[in-house]
């Protein structure tokens, strides 16, 4: 491969979302004053990135731990969390410095004065089981919420379609299946019981989907970096997948098969919205020496 000449572009529109940038300016800011903070999950669904941040000081805790804290500073990530956690903090005398994205945020308000306002009503939430997100959003609704991971749940569920429902969406889900479940219950409906969607898909990752077929579409070989947990990761790795049979998903540089290169012109790196700019160009300087060795 020495000499070869090779295209390698980085995906402008990928990495950190708006959120998850500043949940992490918020971390280091609170870490450059000195003294513990937590963070209640990970920070990020990217493990580099959570290691950068732990040499930093920043010390992840699960819920269990949280309940047994007291006197200390724990930050709450992008994803959001219910109230019962904000009750155990005061409880605890916890001081919270909240990251919940702004876009999140106004969905659990939403879906909280629904729930306040009519009790009785069916919420249903379109989302991933067991999302940190998801659970943040069912909380609001003391647990009643009805959680439809896919489309083709709804053949099965339990919504009743004899009751007012209001339908929302965890903020990272495909635009296109929502409007297939708000199609279906339109039409399951029984006369004189409300139904209303809420458009609650956050734009800026919703048009990451899009965007990045469009990238992958122009490469021989897709890069695609992402921490493993990541479910916006295997959406979007899906999605290249998809116009590009010739894509691979890595966490980081070590990674890439240089068996990968042989027959590239044109490597196209990209990731998912909890993927750091500075791993995706880790990624395309190991390209860079790998063809000159």
């Amino acid at each position: 491969m020495k000499n070869k000449e090779i295209n390698i572009e980085i995906d402008s529109g990928s990495g950190f979302c708006f959120g998850v940038t500043t949940a992490i300016q918020k971390a280091e800011e609170k870490l450059s004053e000195g003294g513990k903070l937590y963070c209640l999950g990970d920070i990020v669904h990217n493990g580099t990135e959570c290691d950068r941040l732990h040499d930093r000081g920043l010390i992840t805790i699960n819920h269990n731990e949280l309940e047994n804290l007291h006197n200390a500073r724990v930050l709450l990530r992008a994803h959001g969390e219910p109230p019962q956690t904000y009750a155990t903090a005061k409880r605890n005398n916890v001081e919270i410095i909240d990251a919940t994205c702004p876009v999140v945020l106004a969905l659990q308000r939403r879906i909280r004065k629904q729930y306040l306002e009519q009790p009785e009503a069916q919420i249903i939430i379109f989302g991933k089981n067991g999302h940190a997100e998801v659970l943040g959003l069912v909380g609001q609704t003391d647990g009643t919420a009805i959680v439809i991971e896919h489309y083709e749940e709804l053949l099965k569920s339990d919504i009743s379609f004899s009751k007012d429902t209001y339908l929302y969406s965890q903020t990272t889900k495909s635009l296109g299946e929502y409007n297939k479940i708000i199609g279906y219950i339109s039409e399951h409906m029984e006369e004189g019981h409300t139904f209303k969607s809420f458009d609650t898909i956050c734009r800026q990752v919703a048009n990451r989907m899009d965007n990045i077929r469009s990238f992958a579409e122009q490469h021989d070989l897709i890069i695609f970096v992402s921490g493993r947990k990541s479910s916006n990761g295997k959406v979007l790795y899906n999605e290249c997948l998809k116009v590009n049979s010739n894509s691979y998903h890595i966490e980081g540089p070590e990674e890439i098969d240089p068996e990968w290169l042989k027959k590239a012109h044109s490597v196209g790196i990209c990731g998912a919205t909890s993927t750091p700019k500075w791993l995706m160009e880790q990624c395309r300087t190991e390209i860079s020496l790998r063809m000159v060795e």
